[in-house]
């Protein structure tokens, strides 16, 4: 089984990101071979500076190693160094329904908030995306719930292309976690951690400090009630039993059992305790990584050239049954 996914290099991860995500990656090694990418052609359809984009490659590249990413054990590489990324997404251009792209929540989203420009790329976007999964034929791919939408149109172009010019492509499917799937805003937990939060104060940051991360869980809104039980009308105590559920590796009935009748002051303290302890060793890990850029460089080379060789011959399938260029 070969597992696909991409993360952007954009904005400080969080812990949204790490349990939705980059978990998965860790825990995907062990799945069969594992193909990450980070994708900084993305990251390039809203407003970014050139130089601050390639420090935060290099940033999400140690996050990753930091949390137990191997490169011997899986294929980590950057988007923009793979350049079938690109021809591939031209060439399932031509199976994409142009109202399914109109039809993608997070464009409307993210187009909203473009106040000088919206670039075609935006627009443009799920169809690389869908590119840089099928370029590898990969059978799953792990994703956080807000991403369901962008999975099902990648598998939607793979049918089409299978329809029209044979079978050439894996359909692929997500792999989203029962629990921890939406880790929401300390402060506004109806609305998913977000690196781009308007305050900072309900996103805990990978790389905080056992205080901060401590101070930001004890702050968390919760209700007036003292019951730690999950419920659509105490989305702020729920979030908050998904996450120590996540992390302790239980379900959300044992931490409701544990904690019952315990209030929230001593609940809270346990979630930021577990999550401190959680995070502390990754933080560490990524100081001691993040000060050698060579390595790191490295690391994103080698990552390329085994990407690479997979992606070729994804191409020249593509290309030779869509009758592009000279027959093989």
């Amino acid at each position: 089984m070969r597992t696909f996914s991409g993360i952007q290099p954009t904005g400080g991860k969080h812990l949204g990101n790490y349990i939705g995500a980059i978990k998965q990656y860790v825990e995907g090694q062990d799945r069969g071979e594992a193909i990450y990418c980070i994708v900084d052609l993305h990251a390039i359809t809203v407003a970014y500076e050139p130089r601050a984009l390639r420090e935060t490659v290099l940033d999400t590249t140690a996050i990753l190693l930091a949390a137990g990413l191997d490169p011997d054990r899986c294929i980590l590489f950057r988007q923009g160094d793979v350049m079938e990324h690109t021809e591939l997404c031209w060439l399932l251009s031509a199976v994409t329904a142009y109202g399914d792209l109109m039809r993608m929540t997070q464009f409307k989203d993210k187009s909203a908030k473009q106040r000088e420009l919206v670039s075609a790329g935006l627009f443009f976007y799920p169809v690389l995306q869908a590119a840089d999964i099928l370029l590898y034929n990969a059978d799953e791919v792990p994703v956080g719930e807000d991403q369901r939408q962008h999975l099902e149109l990648a598998r939607d172009v793979a049918e089409r292309f299978n329809a029209r010019f044979g079978e050439t492509f894996v359909v692929p499917r997500a792999r989203i976690p029962e629990v921890g799937a939406r880790i929401m805003d300390l402060q506004e937990p109806t609305q998913k951690m977000s690196t781009t939060a308007d305050t900072d104060s309900g996103v805990i940051r990978v790389l905080d400090d056992p205080a901060v991360i401590t101070k930001k869980v004890k702050s968390a809104v919760t209700d007036s009630g003292s019951e730690v039980v999950r419920s659509p009308d105490k989305p702020g105590i729920t979030n908050l039993i998904d996450i120590l559920s996540v992390l302790r590796g239980v379900g959300p009935e044992a931490i409701e059992q544990e904690f019952d009748g315990s209030g929230y002051g001593g609940f809270k303290q346990a979630v930021a305790d577990q999550v401190v302890g959680y995070l502390s060793p990754v933080r560490e890990r990524y100081h001691e990584l993040r000060a050698d850029e060579a390595h790191l460089h490295a690391v994103l080379h080698a990552g390329a050239e085994k990407a690479r060789s997979i992606a070729v011959e994804t191409i020249a399938t593509a290309r030779d049954r869509m009758g592009v260029g000279p027959p093989s």
